[in-house]
């Protein structure tokens, strides 16, 4: 077996297998006419569960023959201009080459005898990202496995920075809209259930910053620690950026810490035309960045920035045989002593390869494109008397539900819009997502992949509606 061992004998055998592989992707990618098979997991089980994990079948050939029919044809793909549903984007080339290479030689970004320039590549585009939010000169940060982990390191330092040793007396504001790992991170670190207290949001789903000051003057006047205020950079129902700068006034009059959950909203930095939506983000102590939702990136690429490099030091730990204390006066740079992970990808690289090869502003020109299409398809959907729009996007995301006319009961409305986004499933034809605004159903477009066009928009929703009238017609031939 240790003919499949990767190194300088079996260099042909790993060209000739990744090199198959690639083939098979490319030969799927290009005849895939619909974001989804529309496969059921009771049609799909039987061929996994006949796989038996026991018998290898001893032949790379056989084995993506097989991967074909469990994983590869009914998989959703996201780069087919009809998916439109999650938070997640198609990926650009470059990064998908450096996905390559960082997985064959499969640096650990732990410690620097695990991955050398490895290090210095993370630490150069940590320096970049914290120079396009303008964090300041003593910023520093690390990459993470996602949004949650950056949430969850950011309060951790502020929960350690908070001036008390009681946790119970420490206090988290978020907007209604917030990301639910801010309760998560709050319930992780050991805060109570009451510690997050919730903002509410205005018409356009932005923190109200009128109750987030009425908030924090209570949480200080009944005699506990504001540790914390979450603003979010694109919420993921609505894409609202919360108003920075007059949060980032309340922080600092309330001496709390402000952490902004840009994890959607972070293509912004580098938009040739739409900078100014996040004005007041250098103001933050913390920063959760996505590369993997609006950089174009495959999952997973994202980190979190802090304004002062020394607030890292929480999430530091010294261990004899990995980093011991001696290193840190060596001045060796060890990435563990600022994350909360240990092995650790280089998913750096696939970030390093893209801006090398696009540039910055070509990726933020392709995040520009999806953030204009959701306001062109805002104005479809306000000048369409078959749906109700939500919000005007700040971002790439619309909410939206079909309301037919000749049916007033909500509730049938709801069960209408739930069918209609189960059957466009089903049929493959196209993939949206779905929400509640209040108690009410409705749908979702998150437009993260330029190649969609207005008139996709126009032809799913189209489909959204029949789906919907077939139910209603049904549901009144039942009735009758």
């Amino acid at each position: 077996m240790r003919s499949h061992l990767l190194n300088d004998t079996t260099a042909e055998l790993y060209r000739s297998s990744v090199t198959e592989g690639v083939e098979r992707v490319a030969a799927q990618l290009a005849t895939t006419t619909r974001p989804f098979t529309g496969v059921t997991p009771d049609a799909l089980a039987p061929a996994i569960d006949a796989v038996d994990l026991d018998a290898p079948l001893h032949d790379t050939i056989a084995v993506l023959d097989e991967l074909q029919d469990v994983y590869l044809r009914d998989a959703v793909y996201f780069h087919h201009p009809r998916y439109l549903a999650h938070l997640n984007c198609p990926v650009v080339i470059p990064a998908v080459l450096g996905e390559a290479i960082l997985s064959a030689v499969n640096s650990s970004l732990d410690t620097w005898d695990q991955s050398a320039g490895g290090t210095l590549i993370e630490r150069k585009l940590v320096d970049w990202t914290a120079a396009r939010i303008g964090l300041g000169p003593t910023a520093d940060g690390v990459f993470t496995s996602g949004g949650s982990q950056s949430n969850l390191q950011a309060l951790l330092m502020a929960r350690q920075e908070a001036k008390t040793d009681s946790l119970d007396r420490l206090r988290v504001f978020a907007s209604e809209a917030a990301h639910f790992s801010v309760q998560k991170s709050a319930s992780l670190l050991g805060l109570p259930p009451q510690a997050v207290v919730p903002i509410p949001v205005d018409r356009t789903k932005r923190m109200q910053t009128l109750a987030l000051a009425a908030e924090m003057e209570r949480c200080r006047k009944d005699g506990l620690v504001p540790m914390a205020v979450v603003a979010t950079a694109g919420t993921t129902d609505f894409g609202s950026i919360d108003p920075l700068p007059e949060i980032a006034a309340l922080c600092d009059r309330y001496g709390t810490w402000m952490h902004v959950d840009a994890a959607y909203g972070c293509g912004l930095l580098v938009s040739p035309k739409h900078r100014d939506r996040l004005d007041g983000i250098e103001r933050a102590d913390s920063v959760t960045v996505d590369y993997h939702k609006s950089f174009f990136q495959p999952v997973s690429s994202s980190a979190v920035l802090v304004r002062d490099r020394a607030t890292l030091r929480h999430a530091t730990y010294h261990a004899e045989y990995l980093n011991p204390r001696r290193t840190v006066a060596e001045r060796i740079p060890n990435q563990v002593d600022k994350s909360l992970q240990t092995t650790r990808r280089f998913d750096a690289l696939k970030l390093w390869m893209t801006l090398r090869v696009m540039g910055a502003d070509g990726i933020g020109s392709l995040f520009d494109e999806v953030c204009d299409l959701a306001r062109r398809g805002w104005e479809l959907l306000a000048a369409d008397p078959r749906f109700d729009v939500v919000v005007e996007p700040q971002l790439s995301t619309l909410v939206y539900r079909y309301v037919p006319a000749a049916v007033t009961d909500p509730a049938e409305i709801d069960r209408a819009n739930l069918y209609a986004r189960k059957a466009l499933f089903a049929s493959g034809d196209a993939v949206v997502a779905g929400t509640k605004v209040g108690d009410r159903q409705y749908l979702k477009f998150t437009l993260l992949n330029p190649e969609t066009t207005l008139d996709d928009l126009t032809a799913v929703l189209d489909l959204i509606a029949g789906h919907a009238e077939q139910y209603l017609g049904d549901t009144l031939d039942r009735a009758s």
